[in-house]
């Protein structure tokens, strides 16, 4: 995300609520609750962190808070080409140096952000004509950076933002884009993998919160394309920049499970949400809840420390105000992450609760021009009825593994086992419109 230019973030409409089978372990934690958010976020095996700016570093209630709060740093600035290889061969790495020395100090994660990214670059790299050019360019640099901080960095943003904003689904048209085409996301990843082969791999962008977006879209099914070929892509990264024109959506848990589903670790990269008050500490509780409900949402980060120094400072989007005092939003942090241990990552999302009860999960499957699959995993009985609530003028016209019937209006689908388990599918005509129906379970 740029920091010098705060752009209008986030115009995504959400696109209805999905049941989903996954439900947070709210219970408390055993003996004291930590006091802090990186001790807290360990109780689960996760990570909470920090955008971290170098030329901060000096100023004693900035670092007496990161250090005390925090588990992980993900340099602002400094990593990015414009500061790393300013000219064609020539790198510099004292500020970004300087953050990573601090953490490492500390022994915290770090994350590394961002390889290769249309924005904030260095006008070489943007007047670069051929495509062999740009790809010599692009894959030193990956090679360089990398190179240097191997065996240091937990995470790397590899590619950022390579998607347009709106209902297209389609690439930004950046440098990289129009001269080396879609392939270059491809080899940006096997490139990164050879230069640090421990270090995770993570496409990050914004605008992918909300799971029936045209962006959200696209960027899932780039990511499954990745895993069913073997490119290498350990996560996704949302970096979630919230504010009250793109608030939190409501199938936002949802959309972290189904990356998820695909293979891939999911790490909340850039987290702020604009506004005060017990509105804005709900907002970022639903948003830590829902990342401990899925096992494969490894960490937060949020994008600042005090509000001041945010790149939306005007809308006091973070957890300290100006002086550094600990705001709402902050103790609903704490309390959420003190509220769950568990689904520590790799360990397994929650289980229904003992007795009769019911949760409905829903997944993509193939698509085509004029319709695509949908399936719905059911847990926690055999005796289930599912309700699919499709949006006109989309159609149900084909169904499997299970019996439905269907209300007057043709939009609500009631479906019931029929002795082939409890996984069904259907297939919706979407005739205009790709959002995926609402789904919700109840013990029949």
């Amino acid at each position: 995300m740029k920091r010098g230019v705060i752009r209008n973030a986030l115009a995504t409409g959400v696109a209805g609520v999905l049941a989903m089978g996954v439900a947070a372990a709210l219970s408390s934690s055993a003996g004291a609750a930590a006091s802090t958010l990186g001790e807290a976020a360990a109780q689960s095996g996760r990570y909470f962190g920090a955008a971290v700016a170098a030329n901060h570093l000096g100023e004693s209630q900035y670092v007496t808070v990161l250090n005390r709060e925090f588990n992980s740093v993900t340099p602002e600035n400094e990593m990015k080409w414009d500061a790393t290889e300013p000219s064609r061969g020539s790198f510099s790495f004292g500020n970004a140096d300087r953050i990573v020395s601090h953490a490492q100090g500390r022994g915290m994660k770090i994350r590394g952000h961002t390889l290769v990214w249309h924005s904030q670059l260095p006008g070489w790299v943007s007047g670069l004509s051929s495509a062999n050019d740009v790809r010599s360019a692009m894959n030193n640099h990956i090679n360089q950076v990398m190179g240097h901080y191997r065996g240091k960095i937990h995470s790397w943003d590899v590619v950022n933002e390579a998607f347009q904003d709106g209902s297209s689904g389609a690439r930004r048209q950046s440098v990289f884009q129009q001269r080396l085409g879609d392939g270059y996301i491809e080899e940006a990843f096997r490139t990164a993998r050879a230069a640090d082969s421990g270090a995770k791999l993570c496409y990050n962008d914004y605008n992918i919160d909300d799971a029936n977006a045209a962006k959200t879209r696209a960027v899932y099914n780039m990511v499954r394309d990745f895993k069913s070929r073997g490119v290498p892509i350990d996560c996704v990264g949302l970096q979630s920049h919230f504010n009250s024109q793109s608030p939190v959506p409501s199938n936002y848990q949802q959309n972290i499970q189904q990356f998820a589903a695909l293979g891939v670790d999911v790490q909340i990269t850039e987290l702020d949400i604009e506004g005060s008050g017990s509105a804005q500490a709900d907002n970022y509780r639903r948003v830590v809840q829902a990342c401990l409900a899925v096992s494969r949402c490894t960490g937060i980060t949020v994008w600042g420390i005090p509000d001041h120094y945010s790149w939306r400072s005007s809308g006091t989007p973070l957890l300290f105000d100006r002086n550094y005092n600990k705001k709402p939003a902050y103790d609903a942090v704490l309390a959420a992450l003190n509220g769950s241990t568990g689904n520590p990552p790799g360990g397994g999302d929650p289980t229904t609760p003992p007795g009769e009860s019911c949760t409905a999960t829903i997944s993509a499957g193939q698509q085509w021009s004029d319709r695509f699959n949908l399936s719905v995993a059911v847990s926690g009985t055999s005796n289930w009825v599912v309700t699919v609530r499709v949006q006109s003028p989309q159609k149900v016209i084909a169904t499997w593994n299970g019996s439905p019937t269907w209300d007057s209006s043709g939009n609500v689908m009631t479906m019931r086992p029929n002795g082939n388990g409890n996984t069904f599918g259907f297939t919706i005509q979407h005739n205009g419109n790709w959002n995926w129906p609402s789904v919700s379970c109840a013990v029949g």
